[in-house]
């Protein structure tokens, strides 16, 4: 999957939410007048399968207003409604009414709908949620039956969350699942940039030398592109000798990121045994940058 589009088509999504605030007033005692009939939630619900973006827009805000009063509604809509279009728009309604019942829905939405849209949708909603997130998102980066992409969005959620559920984070970073192992490491950038936390850093530097690659990768990566660690920068020069390009790869990508002079040496020795063509030229960049 395209993680660089997922990464934008989400941000965009949460953007839009966050200049609605500045409009909102107090929601909350919108919601607790109850003024709107079950026909007029129904209407607007209706106005979500409108083809006029401004309408569904129109509609979706009106029952943000309403609040939990819509949503057995909105979450009828997002799992069992035809048409693609109101499902696209109740999962965008449901991160605008703020409600963590949607969660597990929205999770339903992420597994099973089968338009992607929709996937991307309900995955932009979950990630305002936060800590009350992060249990459900494990779940579904446990289950061996969901898609890639359903992987790679549960793990963005993880990441978009971060530093609003540190705790949490660790914790699923010490899990024994591969998948959860992997995206909760990533997901620790923000938190560890903030705040130098050591509990977090050292659960980094085991993930160094975990078992499974791809944990290793996502830890390596991750140190690339944190501020200079330097209890940290021996696990990478380490890492060069690994048997796996990918590694090897992800080492040089991170060294080079990190501007380490000290690895020159072991960058020059590499470069005359690698085989990996693409490795090989990741090493030449790397030793051209450095030296610079």
């Amino acid at each position: 999957m395209d993680n660089k589009k997922v990464d934008n088509y989400l941000k965009s999504e949460l953007t839009t939410e966050e200049k609605r605030e500045k409009t909102k007033g107090d929601k909350h005692n919108i919601r607790s007048k109850k003024t709107s009939s079950q026909n007029d939630i129904k209407f607007l619900i209706k106005g979500l399968s409108d083809e006029d973006g401004l309408v569904r827009r129109s509609r979706a805000e009106a029952l943000a207003q309403i609040g939990s009063a819509a949503l057995p509604e909105l979450i009828k809509a997002l799992l069992n409604s035809k048409n693609v279009i109101q499902r696209r728009a109740a999962a965008k309604t449901l991160k605008l009414v703020e409600d963590p019942a949607a969660l597990p829905h929205l999770i339903k939405a992420l597994t099973n709908d089968p338009d992607s849209v929709v996937q991307f949708s309900a995955a932009g909603a979950i990630a305002i949620f936060g800590e009350a997130a992060v249990n459900h998102l494990i779940i579904v980066l446990e289950n061996q039956g969901n898609t890639e992409m359903q992987y790679g969005l549960a793990a963005w959620c993880l990441e978009f969350i971060g530093a609003k559920a540190p705790n949490a984070i660790k914790e699923a970073a010490k899990s024994k699942n591969t998948n959860v192992k992997s995206a909760a490491i990533s997901a620790l950038e923000e938190h560890i940039r903030n705040s130098q936390d050591q509990e977090a850093i050292k659960l980094v530097e085991s993930a160094i030398n975990d078992n499974a690659e791809n944990v290793q990768i996502e830890a390596i990566k991750l140190v690339g592109k944190l501020y200079r660690i330097e209890s940290l920068i021996p696990n990478l020069i380490f890492k060069l000798k690994h048997k796996s390009p990918d590694i090897r790869k992800a080492s040089v990508l991170s060294l080079m990121q990190l501007d380490v002079h000290e690895a020159i040496n072991p960058l020059t020795g590499l470069l005359k045994i690698e085989q990996d063509a693409n490795v090989r030229a990741i090493i030449k960049l790397a030793i051209k940058k450095i030296n610079k």
